[in-house]
């Protein structure tokens, strides 16, 4: 992998402090207009956030002959988070974009899944993805190896480290012109928002903050290195209680992600204390399944994080639309999603393809607008019915009526679900990015 101090800019300022995925918290962006004298750097495309939605929009658009800049607010990539699982519509992002074998390299494709009871591990129901589902792949990837994979694709001075936004300072014919906290001040032809979950763009645009739904979310990566490696066979294991779910899935020979879903009124308030944070998490699994509980055990402390879940619904005709001028918001920032389909993720690294496509010739030319207005509504009609029913999944497999739990348990697991049908919205194609002709 080339090695990141090559194809970085760091300017000459101390770091802006920045707490750690998902839940970064940010300030709020500031619509102003500047008394600075410094001069402006001219742009066409810039992109705030170096995230999986930033750096796959970067890298999508340079297949297509477009540079851009994208801005990190921290000095480095975020090592933050633990792992996320790719369906095989973001396999096929990764396809298109030239970086999936690289990643297929390090990580395992899962065979299957299995469905247990907490009470005594009893077995409810097994899958084998390629009876049920075929052609399926599925693999869990480490946050942090996607995001250096993805950058180091990027040409050098592409990503512009702790370069954090200060404010959206005005907006005219010849661009959006943005300030950042070191001083600087940028005018693009197009602003890319993949500034994440609690994106200061998004509230700029009018977008409401996201909604919790009532449910905590535990996770974390065991290491198994120093034992030579994991037991367990490449499947997904999902472990059903009352008003709490757990599962864990082998990433890698050595790593193996775990998380627990559990309800809660409120978020409460923030733990910064690793220690405490996985001893909470043990307590919560307490007498389930030896094998979840060995490996939140071969867990590190600073690999266990606790977030809230959280998504936001676009209602058509009460959201604000996905662009404003020349600003676009792409991932998490438009659409953040709960995880119970698997495709935060995966409709981030769509939504990076399509905008590429629909952007790429309309900056090369001269107008962008409507170019932003067909990506959101070629993206608003998959992105909205996914974040609804990933809501919906989540509602109902976190009931904890013990009556409700049995029928799940009892009949709708083992003989009502269908895997083949609960996947079929993995099947959609984003096509391939054919690569620009090299400059001569």
């Amino acid at each position: 992998m080339t090695p990141m101090a090559a194809s970085v800019y760091y300017p000459a300022t101390q770091p802006c402090w920045y707490s750690s995925y998902p839940r970064r918290r940010r300030d709020a962006v500031v619509v102003a207009a500047s008394a600075s004298s410094s001069p402006e750097e001219t742009k066409d495309v810039v992109i705030v956030g170096a995230g999986i939605a930033g750096l796959a929009t970067a890298l999508s658009l340079r297949r297509l002959g477009v540079g851009a800049t994208v801005l990190e607010q921290g000095p480095s990539l975020r090592a933050g988070g633990t792992s996320l699982t790719l369906f095989k519509n973001g396999w096929r992002v990764l396809d298109s974009i030239g970086v999936a074998d690289e990643l297929r390299a390090k990580y395992l494709r899962f065979q299957g899944m299995r469905m247990r009871s907490s009470v005594g591990g009893r077995d409810l129901r097994e899958f084998s993805f390629e009876e049920e589902a075929p052609g399926q792949e599925v693999r869990a990837v480490e946050r942090r190896v996607l995001l250096e994979t993805l950058a180091s694709n990027l040409p050098p001075g592409a990503i512009s480290f702790s370069s954090k936004l200060k404010s959206v300072a005005g907006q005219g014919a010849d661009g959006t012109l943005l300030e950042l906290q070191d001083g600087r001040r940028l005018r693009s032809k197009v602003v890319v928002g993949c500034d994440g979950v609690n994106s200061p763009i998004a509230r700029w645009m009018g977008f409401s903050e996201p909604r919790y739904v009532g449910h905590m979310a535990f996770r974390g990566l065991a290491d198994y290195a120093g034992a030579g490696g994991h037991p367990f066979e490449p499947k997904v294991n999902y472990i059903y209680g009352r008003g709490l779910r757990a599962g864990f899935v082998p990433v890698s020979p050595t790593k193996v992600y775990w998380f627990i879903c559990f309800n809660s009124p409120t978020p409460g308030p923030k733990n910064t204390d690793a220690a405490a944070l996985k001893k909470e998490a043990l307590e919560l699994v307490r007498g389930w399944p030896d094998d979840l509980v060995a490996v939140m055990r071969s867990t590190p402390d600073d690999s266990v994080v606790k977030t809230p879940l959280v998504d936001r619904w676009l209602w058509p005709g009460v959201a604000p639309s996905a662009s404003r001028g020349g600003v676009v918001l792409v991932g998490d920032a438009w659409h953040p999603m709960t995880p119970n389909l698997g495709q935060g993720a995966c409709c981030a690294l769509e939504d990076a393809v399509v905008l590429a496509r629909r952007l790429a010739p309309a900056v090369l030319a001269t107008g962008v607008g409507e170019a932003l207005r067909e990506y959101e509504r070629e993206r608003w009609g998959r992105i909205f019915p996914l974040t609804a029913r990933a809501g919906l999944v989540g509602a109902l497999v976190q009931w904890g009526n013990p009556a409700v739990c049995a029928v799940r348990d009892g009949v709708v697991i083992p003989r009502l679900v269908r895997l083949g049908p609960f996947l079929e919205h993995t099947n959609f194609e984003c096509g391939l990015l054919e690569p620009a002709p090299p400059s001569p």
